[in-house]
């Protein structure tokens, strides 16, 4: 069954995200986003966004969003 309504892609990171992006270990994945969050000057709990999470590892945005979220909404499934 097809979602209701817009699908709202993911624009915070979480540490298994990170690890998964990586193919690293949980840990290193909170230990990063910690990384990510003093280099910028965020408090330790803040979020961190895929844009920030790009910037800093130089991983391209369109590669990790779509990591994330999956196939595009609308993209034609071959049949």
């Amino acid at each position: 069954m097809p979602p209701i309504g817009p699908v709202m892609s993911q624009v915070c990171l979480y540490p298994k995200d990170a690890a998964r992006l990586t193919g690293t270990q949980y840990t290193t994945g909170k230990r990063l986003l910690q990384r990510i969050r003093t280099q910028l000057g965020k408090p330790v709990r803040a979020y961190v966004s895929v844009t920030e999470f790009c910037a800093f590892t130089g991983l391209p945005v369109a590669e990790v969003s779509a990591a994330l979220n999956g196939p595009t909404a609308g993209a034609s499934s071959p049949h």
